[in-house]
């Protein structure tokens, strides 16, 4: 089957040209450049003209099917990837939990056998380790074999190590090629803040949420991984940055010659710690971890994305329902963490990033599409538009306005952060491995998603 997309603009992170690409199969057999070819030699010819086309996007950051804070997320990974593969993201990467007691294995098994109630767009899975002993650290080079090449380590919550198991970890990985993404936040200041505040009144304000996590909670947590991570002389991930000050303490990492990649989040480029504030008790929608910052933060990630300061946006997706955020109505503590995002990313990104000026669709192409896979051991299969690639591909109409309305969206989730949101351009369609999947929001083709192994970290970006 051969299928043409024909006179779009096509966008890569070096460039964008007008141009058509061929798919036959599951891989782009051909691009090409200026006009296109006589149309009689294909199946299927769709006419982009007017349109980009990206290739798919990848969310490395979702949690989908995960228990906590006495609840369990909303969307699971059907229902999940369902919402990512309508918002144009073609690959997630999940985060599989070791729990305590558990070996990374039956980890992994526990997410694989989550996932194995449908997948509608391609998945891969970090490892989340939270107990060290001899046999966790033979299993590292397990888990490369498996094809999981990227971990997790928590600074925070009853999943976090200790700075010793930090270290030792992060040697072993270097043993491996691994590489581990990181939660920065200090436990102990945050535990002493939010016990002061559950003392009084403030315990059933949901505005105590952010306030006992300051930025310097995630500020003086980064700079003590990062000196961490220069002892055992290996290159870290800083997932979910949030804030100025902990960019700083990125900046000055690299002026003392550190490897250090950093993500962000739609969340942390477009809403401001007001939120919070809000009546009644809307702003547990918005209840995060880290939490959102304040409009000068917002600024500053924005700016270092430009920059190419920052390598990646994904988007945490952790989603529940209004009901669940209510089981913390009496106590801030007990409010879920985690809003929803995999299926509004795309369009938010264009629309307060390109469309605004503040970043270039190459830029958008880079951070959501090629340095995601080229970070977590998926490139050149995933992420780029090239001979021999996966057919994962997003047309998007930038001429076509949508707003964001958690009654159409596909998400199991009853709200949506950015409720009302008008976006500048709609994604019409995304192709899966050459497959029409999704088309103008909804899914038109489902659990064709696979299991990705990927391999182990290499220098790339």
């Amino acid at each position: 089957m051969k299928t043409l997309i024909k006179d779009g603009t096509i966008v890569r992170s070096d460039r964008s040209f007008k141009g058509s690409v061929l798919i036959d199969g599951e891989k782009i057999a051909r691009i090409y450049e200026g006009d296109a070819p006589d149309e009689n030699a294909f199946d299927t010819v769709v006419d982009a003209s007017g349109k980009l086309v990206f290739p798919g996007f990848i969310d490395a950051h979702t949690h989908f099917d995960l228990h906590v804070a006495g609840t369990v997320t909303i969307d699971d990974f059907y229902s999940g990837t369902r919402a990512a593969i309508a918002g144009g993201t073609t690959t997630i990467i999940d985060f599989g939990t070791q729990y305590h007691g558990e070996t990374l294995m039956q980890g992994l098994q526990n997410w694989k056998e989550m996932a194995s109630a449908g997948t509608s767009c391609d998945y891969g899975i970090h490892m989340t380790i939270t107990e060290w002993n001899e046999e966790v650290c033979r299993e590292c080079e397990t888990m490369m074999e498996e094809g999981v090449s990227t971990f997790k380590l928590y600074m925070t919550y009853d999943t976090r190590v200790d700075d010793d198991v930090f270290y030792k970890v992060l040697k072993r990985l270097k043993e491996v090629h691994g590489i581990t993404g990181v939660h920065c936040e200090n436990d102990g200041l945050i535990a002493a803040l939010r016990d002061e505040y559950a003392s009084d009144s403030r315990v059933s304000k949901v505005s105590s949420h952010y306030l006992t996590r300051p930025p310097e909670a995630e500020a003086e947590a980064v700079n003590r991984l990062l000196y961490i991570a220069e002892q055992a002389d290996v290159p870290v991930i800083v997932v979910h940055l949030t804030n100025e000050l902990a960019l700083q303490e990125i900046r000055a990492a690299r002026k003392r010659g550190r490897k250090v990649f950093a993500e962000t989040c739609p969340q942390y480029l477009l809403l401001t710690d007001d939120v919070y504030e809000l009546p009644g008790f809307e702003g547990a929608k918005y209840v995060c971890a880290p939490p959102i910052r304040k409009r000068s933060d917002v600024e500053a990630l924005w700016e270092a994305l430009k920059n190419g300061e920052i390598q990646t946006v994904s988007t945490d997706h952790c989603s529940f329902t209004t009901e669940q955020k209510r089981l913390g109505t009496e106590d801030f503590r007990k409010i879920p963490g985690g809003v929803p995002g995999v299926e509004t990313r795309v369009p938010l990104i264009y629309t307060e990033g390109v469309s605004k000026g503040r970043i270039s669709r190459e830029d958008m192409c880079r951070a959501l599409s090629e340095n995601p896979a080229r970070l977590y051991g998926l490139y050149p299969q995933k992420g780029v538009i090239q001979e021999g690639a996966d057919a994962d591909i997003v047309i998007l109409d930038p001429d076509v306005k949508r707003v964001i309305s958690a009654e159409t969206q596909v998400s199991k989730s009853d709200y949506a952060p950015f409720e009302g949101y008008e976006c500048a351009c709609a994604v019409e369609k995304v192709y899966l491995r050459g497959t029409l999947s999704a088309e103008d929001g909804k899914v038109v083709c489902e659990n064709r998603g696979k299991f990705l192994k990927r391999n182990g970290y290499g220098e790339t970006i």
